[in-house]
């Protein structure tokens, strides 16, 4: 299965439309995440962005958001 079809599965699931997943965005910012907060944060933070956006944040600028937070926590502070 691949990453599209995953999506379209469990977006199907959720009654979601595929096109609001914003997928790149949300492994971009897991990555961050990962490689400078802890590994264990990016699921985390990624559960933290969809409440944010189903309570009316705009997605992109909350991904900027914690994207910002997670380079700025960066041991090198990057």
């Amino acid at each position: 299965m691949t990453l599209d079809e995953w999506t379209a599965s469990a977006c199907a699931e959720l009654g979601l439309d595929p096109a609001d997943a914003h997928t790149a965005a949300v492994l971009d910012l897991a990555r961050e995440v990962a490689h400078n907060v802890l590994r264990p944060g990016a699921p985390v933070t990624a559960y933290l962005l969809g409440l944010a956006v189903g309570r009316g944040a705009d997605p992109a600028e909350a991904a900027a958001r914690l994207t910002a937070l997670a380079r700025s926590s960066a041991p090198d502070g990057r």
